[in-house]
């Protein structure tokens, strides 16, 4: 499949405050956040590179102990195997891509 409408997936809460609608390509993931203000991800790891991308509002994100405000347009870049959390300072939208594919986020294959 080449094309899909992620208005069209189904909408999936992994931790609260955190709905995403999520898909995979052959070599990626991606979760299509809506988050609220509030709302944490807890300091973990994993073996994929990861980049947030936000959209809209502001996250407080840290990598590798060092802490920053990322609001639209603003990107995060997180290394593989790299202690990370993420803070909602507001109400937002972020775009979040994992390299390699992260199975456990349970999305939808697009290949």
């Amino acid at each position: 499949m080449s094309f899909l409408d992620t208005k069209e997936l189904s909408v999936k809460e992994p931790l609260p405050g955190w709905k995403g609608r999520f898909f995979s390509s052959q070599n990626m993931t991606f979760g299509y956040y809506e988050i609220v203000e509030g709302s944490s991800i807890h300091e973990h790891f994993h073996d994929n590179e990861e980049v947030w991308h936000v959209i809209e509002g502001e996250l407080e994100v840290t990598i590798a102990g060092e802490r920053r405000v990322a609001g639209a347009g603003c990107v995060a870049m997180i290394p593989p195997k790299t202690l990370h959390s993420v803070v909602a300072l507001t109400n937002g939208r972020a775009i979040v891509v994992d390299y390699p594919l992260r199975e456990s986020i349970g999305s939808v294959s697009t290949t």
